[in-house]
């Protein structure tokens, strides 16, 4: 199968030909038909995650079920599936309870094992981790679910708990930040996005982001003048430093901020303003995307319209643009989701 290979740390990935998977016991191998590229993909590359190389990205897609391994009772060859980018192990007491997202025997396509730039990806654990994509639902709209709209979905309903008229800030208008604009509009919320791009910015307000910021003005500031004291929910959808601490300063008082975006460590780790933390009695929560058991609430609100992620996509490119892009996707300026086709150059 064609796949997109790196055999270096922050090496320049190429597109070759290499083995087709196998299914794993109680696993599958999907043929992908949707594959996203996020930040998430060039943390891996820059080797901020723990890979073996040589190494295949990608851990948000959807597809057909080519193969089935021994042990799956749910599923058949030609079930049209996508999966949560963390699969839980199928038996812990955190998968036992609806919780796979933390599961301590987890694992990650693109991340613990090869992932989906690729024709075909193996999944494990099946029966615990595959979430039937139902036909209304095409499977680009399916690919952007697994990391960044299923993550904005658990990120503001299930940790924030963002409630109507509440003010949410959302720093990044990337792939999870366009995501998080639109789903806390849906919730109620009444949002302010940040970014440094102007065009996603745009992107924001037209999914009904009620200010826009530019990320190079002190935003802190500026969404406290809007809110009259800072927003109720802040969501850090980039992952750094400056991002972080903006996003938490812009809180109000015992606000609630929400950290999607992974922190890169810097000198061991990354530094957080934690004294307004303690003396504004702010709650600092993480957020790892979501269960399989949590989709189909998710998953109906698409099928019946009410939630739209297809008009996050931005653009769909092929294999080889993707190896081209990934090593510059940090500082690519886009205004939503890039997605992948495996079938095409």
């Amino acid at each position: 199968m064609r796949a997109v290979v790196f055999d270096a740390i922050e090496g320049q990935p190429e597109v070759r030909k290499v083995p087709e998977p196998s299914a794993p016991p109680g696993g599958v191998v999907v043929r992908v038909m949707a594959t996203g590229m996020c930040r998430s993909d060039w943390h891996a590359w820059a080797g901020h995650d723990e890979i073996t190389l040589p190494h295949v990205p990608g851990h948000e897609l959807a597809g057909v079920i080519a193969t089935v391994g021994t042990g799956v009772e749910r599923w058949a060859v030609g079930d049209r599936v996508t999966v949560p980018f963390v699969c839980g192990c199928g038996r812990c007491e955190w998968c036992r309870t609806g919780q796979a997202q933390v599961c301590p025997d987890q694992q990650q396509p693109g991340f613990t094992h090869w992932g989906s730039f690729a024709e075909l990806v193996p999944l494990h654990a099946a029966d615990t981790n595959l979430v039937a994509i139902p036909d209304q639902v095409g499977f680009e709209a399916a690919a952007g679910l697994g990391c960044r709209f299923a993550t904005a979905y658990r990120a503001l309903a299930g940790r924030a708990g963002v409630t109507e008229g509440e003010w949410v800030t959302v720093i990044g208008a990337g792939g999870v930040g366009l995501s998080s604009v639109m789903i806390a509009r849906a919730l109620g919320g009444r949002v302010i996005a940040v970014d440094r791009n102007p065009a996603a910015l745009a992107v924001a307000a037209e999914l009904g982001a009620e200010h826009t910021l530019l990320a190079s003005e002190n935003v802190p500031a500026a969404v406290a003048d809007l809110t009259g004291g800072g927003s109720h929910v802040s969501v850090d959808a980039v992952g750094g430093e400056q991002t972080c601490a903006d996003a938490i300063l812009s809180l109000r008082r015992r606000g609630r901020h929400v950290q999607v975006g992974l922190l890169p460590p810097v000198d061991g780790h990354p530094r957080v303003p934690m004294a307004r933390v303690i003396g504004w009695e702010l709650d600092v929560l993480g957020s790892h995307g979501m269960a399989a058991v949590d989709y189909p609430e998710m998953m109906a609100l698409i099928a019946e319209g009410r939630l739209a992620p297809q008009r996050l996509i931005e653009r769909t490119i092929g294999l080889t643009e993707a190896a081209s892009l990934l090593p510059v996707f940090d500082t690519a300026r886009v205004a939503g989701m890039t997605m992948i086709d495996p079938r095409l150059p």
